[in-house]
């Protein structure tokens, strides 16, 4: 199946869509034998839900696809249950839990600015793009999307994991920080290296990205190698980092939820067998 973004609703509704609908940030999905499925209907009303706002999307596979608020005071409906984005990983297709996503960014902005920063005025929708405009001071607003690196750090067959202070102890991942405004990818990747752990690096190469919803990130991984300079944690984000064999990686991220997961699985597979 194949998603196309569109905010042009569709002129005639002849079959129902899938309706990605939110209560809570949580998706609710149909649960089956095989795992799970986004509701088709013509309007969420079938299923007695009455949305706060709803969103068109545009088409997965040719079927129409909408987003949707739902009130907390709203019962859940029979044969349906709500997970968080990272809980329904897993339980749909590929390309169902990628629209998801693009669903749940949408519902969240549309939630949150629904007046103008500038003026306070209401914003009103954009019928040709996904944006909203302000009617008094012409002020345009866009769905948030908020860059930020993760790198993998190799020194010596040997990966830089870091714990952060809100993880769990013994849990440790990749570092990760955010872009700052008028800043390159490569320049981030450095500051964020020099300021998490105090080293320095070089080589640095782009290796994949992910949106991540939560609430509006947009992941951008990156491989680097070590160049100069002694493990000193900052004591604010990062309170332990350590190198790491292949063969002794402390409990972290793995498979294909997270690109964090992903950037160490490529790790593993890549020095297989070194010491």
């Amino acid at each position: 199946m194949t998603f196309i973004a569109s905010v042009v609703n569709p002129k005639s509704e002849n079959q129902p869509g899938f309706w990605f609908c939110f209560q809570n940030d949580k998706l609710m999905i149909e649960l089956n034998e095989s795992g799970g499925k986004i509701p088709r209907l013509f309007d969420p009303d079938e299923l007695n839900l009455k949305p706060i706002r709803s969103q068109y999307l545009g088409t997965l596979n040719g079927t129409d696809c909408y987003s949707a608020e739902i009130p907390l005071t709203d019962p859940w409906p029979d044969s349906m249950e709500f997970f968080s984005l990272i809980e329904a990983f897993g339980k749909l297709d590929e390309e169902l839990y990628k629209t998801a996503v693009h669903a749940q960014q949408i519902v969240a902005w549309d939630r949150d600015h629904q007046y103008c920063g500038r003026c306070n005025s209401p914003l009103g929708y954009q019928d040709s793009e996904r944006a909203k405009k302000c009617p008094s001071c012409q002020l345009m607003v866009f769905p948030r999307i908020s860059p930020a690196i993760m790198v993998c750090v190799l020194r010596d067959n040997r990966i830089l994991l870091a714990r952060n202070r809100m993880f769990a102890d013994g849990f440790y991942s990749v570092l990760a920080g955010f872009v700052d405004p008028g800043e390159r990818l490569e320049e981030c990747v450095a500051r964020e290296v020099k300021e998490e752990v105090g080293l320095q690096i070089e080589n640095i190469r782009y290796f994949s990205s992910q949106p991540w919803p939560f609430p509006n990130s947009l992941m951008i991984a990156f491989t680097a190698d070590y160049r100069d300079g002694e493990i000193t944690v900052d004591g604010k984000e990062i309170a332990e980092a350590d190198w790491f064999g292949v063969d002794e990686l402390p409990k972290c991220p793995t498979g294909k939820l997270s690109i964090a997961g992903r950037l160490i699985d490529w790790f593993r597979m890549e020095y297989a067998g070194t010491h």
